[in-house]
C-alpha cells in the first residue's frame, strides 16, 4: 500500500468515512503546478484538512466537525479510486448534488474557479482504517495542493468498507448514470 495522502476538508473526510459522500469533486490548489490537478494515485488516504475548511459550505447538519488534534494528523479512512472524470457542463455538476455534501454555491464557485469552467470527479470506494492511524504533523504536508507522501503506512492496519457492495453500486449506477456512461 502506497503511503499517498489525498488533503481534503475533514468535514468532507467524515461524510466520505460514513458513507454520506460517494465522490469527491476538486478543481485543483495553488501549488498544482502548471499542469493542474488530476487523480494521479488509485489509492489513497483521505488527510483530513482544516485549512479554509467552513462547515458552513456543507449540506449535512448532522455531521459533526472533527476537532483537530494539535501537532498530529489522524488518518481514519483509505480510498480506492474507481472512475475519474473531468466535466466541463455545469448541468452535470448541479446533477451530481445527491452524491456529496458541498452546498451547490461551493460547487459553482470550483465549478468556475479560472479561466476554463469545469471539475475534476472521483468516485471512490472508501474504507474505515482501524486502528486509526496517527504521525506528527509536519511542514512538508502544508500547502495549497491534494497530493502529499506520508510516512510509511503501519502493517497493521485493517480496513472494513464503509458502505455495503449494494449501496456502493448503487452509488456507482448514480454517478455513470449522471456522468452520461449509461442510460
Amino acid at each position: 500500500m502506497e503511503s499517498i495522502g489525498f488533503k481534503e476538508w475533514a468535514i468532507v473526510c467524515a461524510a466520505l468515512g460514513r458513507g454520506r459522500q460517494s465522490i469527491i469533486l476538486r478543481k485543483g490548489g495553488i501549488a498544482e503546478g502548471s499542469e493542474g490537478f488530476s487523480f494521479q494515485h488509485r489509492e489513497f488516504f483521505l488527510f483530513p484538512t482544516w485549512f479554509h475548511e467552513q462547515p458552513q459550505k456543507v449540506r449535512d447538519a448532522e455531521l459533526e466537525m472533527p476537532e483537530p488534534s494539535a501537532g498530529r494528523i489522524e488518518v481514519k479512512y483509505l480510498a480506492r479510486l474507481e472512475v475519474a472524470r473531468v466535466i466541463s457542463s455545469w448541468r452535470i455538476a448541479e446533477a451530481l448534488e445527491p452524491l456529496h455534501i458541498l452546498t451547490p454555491e461551493v460547487v459553482r464557485e470550483r465549478f468556475e474557479y479560472d479561466q476554463a469552467p469545469g471539475l475534476h470527479v472521483g468516485f471512490v470506494r472508501v474504507f474505515e482504517l482501524s486502528p486509526a492511524w496517527t504521525f506528527v504533523d509536519e511542514k512538508k504536508f502544508g500547502g495549497c495542493r491534494s497530493w502529499v507522501e506520508l510516512p510509511e503506512a503501519p502493517g497493521e492496519l485493517r480496513l472494513e468498507e464503509v458502505s455495503s457492495d449494494a449501496d456502493h453500486a448503487r452509488a456507482r449506477e448514480d454517478f455513470l448514470r449522471i456522468v452520461g456512461e449509461i442510460k
